[in-house]
């Protein structure tokens, strides 16, 4: 059995510990140092032959193959992402979505996204697919048989996303992968909330697993960075066109995710069981019209959640009782844990005001069951804050969203 077989059948933490510390990358430290070089030198020049005829981490031959800083990275995402042959790195999240399609997709082909993905990415396939010939459309990821009718012959790909971003639906994953797979398509998730600790993208019939290392990997909001996890063939067919786009991390940027990456399993329990505690306490307000949070029992989505995924993590929504968007954005304003921007899975909560009927095309916005003036939102990132505090600061905002 090899060192990554082990790795994948110890338990989390464990496998957490031991993931990408191969002994010629370390050495006698406990970390890979920080391997900063544009130029690997050779012994002499039948080396130097020798190097372009071996494409693989762990042997030296230029700075935009990376080096052992970025090579542990690679491979603890990998051991991480059960059925992975192995991990692509990109210097961001996007990146690491448009590397994907733009390895998978040529001019004339259709590519079907969830509806409600990532802005981004919808941007992705409005703008750069469409520029390149690609055909983008959106789907509804709960209405099955309207995904299945969208099918052509020249569907080469699915991006799908899990929850859905702001609005947090939970679709049928293994579902979507298998109509997807039975037509030759490759289904691609981005697996960036619950991850590879909770939820099994490729066990469960994903092709490509995508994550914003951004989030929780890198953990204390000080870098940008993506990845793509899949098996042996969509992986080298990634590695060559990642290579062919001259895409490359930083050393020091791999080092500070490799750092997060050690705690993931720690700081996920606690947002997950902060933000579950919040979200009950949420769910009994009388400003509050829904918890849009999946861990929730009885939540939109709960089932399909507690049948697939092992675990959460703190990023969830809720949509107020009536008010308007003054009233949102005041209460907002009021919090004072909360920080007020974009991305998440740092170790500080954040909020964010949410409109999610401007991102979307076939998803209805408010969600049903409810009054259609039960739509102003707001996303919450659940950090490393104790939760019993985080509630008294969102109580006391709820007095700022009454008032006027």
């Amino acid at each position: 059995m090899s060192n990554t077989d082990k790795s994948r059948t110890a338990a989390t933490g464990t496998r957490i510990v031991s993931a990408g510390r191969r002994k010629e990358w370390t050495g006698p430290v406990v970390n890979p140092p920080v391997w900063r070089a544009s130029t690997h030198l050779y012994e002499n020049t039948a080396a130097l032959a020798e190097g372009p005829r071996r494409n693989e981490d762990g042997r030296f031959f230029y700075g935009r193959r990376g080096a052992p800083t970025q090579w542990a990275l690679s491979q603890a995402l990998t051991e991480l992402e059960a059925g992975a042959e192995g991990t692509v790195l990109y210097p961001s999240g996007v990146a690491a979505i448009a590397g994907v399609m733009l390895t998978l997709l040529k001019p004339g082909d259709v590519v079907l996204i969830s509806d409600n993905a990532y802005d981004p990415t919808r941007t992705i396939g409005k703008g750069l697919l469409s520029d390149l010939g690609i055909e983008p459309r959106f789907f509804d990821p709960l209405d099955i048989g309207a995904y299945e009718a969208l099918f052509c012959e020249h569907t080469r790909a699915v991006l799908l996303e899990a929850p859905g971003s702001l609005s947090m639906e939970i679709c049928d994953l293994p579902e979507l992968a298998r109509i997807a797979r039975g037509r030759d398509a490759v289904s691609v998730l981005d697996n960036t909330w619950a991850s590879s600790l909770g939820f099994r993208a490729l066990e469960q019939g994903i092709d490509i697993s995508v994550m914003a290392l951004t989030k929780h990997v890198g953990g204390h909001s000080d870098l940008m960075m993506g990845s793509a996890s899949a098996g042996p063939e969509l992986y080298g067919h990634l590695r060559q066109r990642a290579q062919q786009l001259g895409t490359v991390v930083s050393p020091d940027d791999a080092a500070l995710a490799l750092r997060g990456l050690r705690t993931l399993h720690l700081r996920l329990q606690h947002e997950t069981e902060a933000a579950l505690q919040i979200a009950q306490w949420l769910s009994r307000r009388t400003e509050v019209a829904q918890v849009l949070c999946p861990m929730l029992p009885g939540a939109p989505g709960h089932d399909l959640w507690k049948r697939d995924f092992m675990g959460g993590c703190g990023l969830f929504s809720f949509v107020f009782k009536g008010g308007t968007a003054a009233a949102r954005n005041r209460f907002v304003d009021a919090l004072k844990l909360f920080g007020i921007g974009y991305s998440w899975g740092g170790y500080e909560s954040l909020a964010l005001p949410i409109e999610p009927a401007n991102y979307r095309n076939r998803m209805a916005w408010p969600p049903a069951p409810g009054d259609a003036r039960d739509r102003h939102g707001v996303r919450l990132a659940i950090g490393l804050e104790d939760a019993n505090d985080l509630i008294a600061d969102i109580e006391q905002a709820l007095i700022a969203w009454a008032a006027g």
